[in-house]
């Protein structure tokens, strides 16, 4: 039955990864009238929904327009984490400008703009003080316990060495005050006592991206260039592409936390003389497993992205920024959108970020060495509120 057992184990890690069916907005729409007029329940809709990968931004407009064909709480969760994932696309090209591209000169003018923007305006914002509220989607959340291993006796194949993935869902919002100075959140100093990894979970510390700094790197590395033209808040806003390598990059990335394990006490097997008959020997000692959450991934990494510029002001509407990792590294993905918007704060209105969308993978037991290891993704999306001006 052992033997069985093992077979099973090589022949799941041998089967191809399963992959997501890719649609478009409008087959999404398709799918879920078709659901609805089959009188499927909410969770057989969910289930469809986990699925499927979109191809193109599900903006909130494109959401809302979907409400009527979501039939409960499970497949409307599964409605935002379809919006989250697919932040970093473009949205439908029949909802992109019919406007051609502007000519380079005309490209350059509105980058100038953008330029004179980010550091004579944003990049002199008063300091603020506002109100950060943070949903957490999320699929596996296991982790290695604190301590683990063998007192004596014999140990049988465990049942759960293959682990079904999970999909991603809902895990928690949170709601914390938050300071911006110059345009860029600032990083707490109250000391963090939540045990991150440990519970399952990870922390994005450190202060994020300044825009201020993304441009000099994507001016500084050369690569900015035309890529269309987007409807952004009922407002054609011209995007540009960019990419700044190892050399240029300012992008720093700091994630808590990831276990380290120290093995102590002694393990031995009896029985079988030989590895060809695995199956007969007896393990049996006190080898013991100690883990400590206590590990950060801190790096400075390369980066693409979009920017998004109001053509008439200058003004930067929204930021798309992708993190670029090394396949050695405990996280391998860190995609950002960052939206900003008009705000008013006692007599004056501000342009500052009001919402933002963080994908991210990571390697949550630190082995991404492994022949085998757990990989995490975790989605999370913020909206500020209730910004004013920070008493001196």
């Amino acid at each position: 039955m052992k033997r069985f057992a093992w077979i099973l184990v090589v022949l799941f890690l041998a089967s191809p990864a399963w992959a997501a069916k890719k649609i478009t907005i409008q087959q999404l729409k398709d799918m879920l009238v078709s659901l609805q007029q089959g009188k499927k329940a909410d969770a057989e809709v969910a289930a469809e929904l986990k699925q499927v990968e979109l191809t193109e931004e599900l903006t909130r407009s494109a959401m809302n327009g979907l409400v009527s064909y979501v039939s409960g709480p499970y497949s409307t969760e599964q409605i935002y984490v379809l919006e989250a994932h697919s932040a970093m696309l473009p949205p439908p090209v029949t909802d992109l400008p019919a406007t051609p591209a502007p000519d380079a000169a005309a490209q350059k003018a509105i980058l100038d703009k953008a330029a004179d923007y980010t550091t004579k305006t944003y990049a002199q914002l008063p300091h603020l003080t506002a109100t950060k509220t943070t949903i957490r989607f999320q699929d596996n959340n296991q982790a290695i316990a604190p301590v683990s291993g063998m007192h004596s006796g014999s140990a049988s194949l465990d049942p759960n060495l293959v682990e079904a993935g999970r999909y991603i869902h809902y895990i928690n919002s949170t709601e914390v005050p938050v300071d911006t100075q110059n345009g860029a959140e600032k990083v707490s100093s109250a000391k963090d006592k939540t045990p991150w990894g440990q519970n399952g979970y990870i922390a994005l510390l450190g202060q994020g991206p300044v825009l201020s700094s993304v441009l000099q790197d994507a001016q500084t590395a050369g690569t900015i260039s035309w890529l269309r033209w987007e409807t952004i808040n009922k407002k054609t806003a011209a995007v540009y592409a960019f990419s700044v390598d190892k050399k240029q990059t300012h992008y720093a990335v700091n994630y808590c936390c990831f276990p380290e394990s120290e093995q102590t006490g002694v393990l031995r097997y009896s029985g079988a003389s030989s590895m060809s008959s695995l199956g007969s020997y007896t393990p049996s000692g006190n080898l013991q497993t100690h883990t400590a959450y206590d590990q950060y991934f801190k790096a400075i990494v390369p980066y693409h992205g979009e920017i998004f510029v109001d053509p008439d002001t200058g003004i930067v509407v929204r930021l798309v920024l992708q993190a670029e990792f090394k396949s050695s590294d405990n996280v391998q993905q860190e995609d950002q959108r960052i939206d900003y918007g008009p705000v008013k704060v006692d007599a004056t209105t501000l342009v500052l970020p009001v919402k933002t969308v963080i994908n991210t993978m990571e390697i949550p037991n630190g082995d991404s060495g492994s022949a085998k290891f757990i990989i995490r993704h975790t989605l999370f999306t913020s909206e500020y509120k209730n910004y004013q001006l920070a008493a001196h």
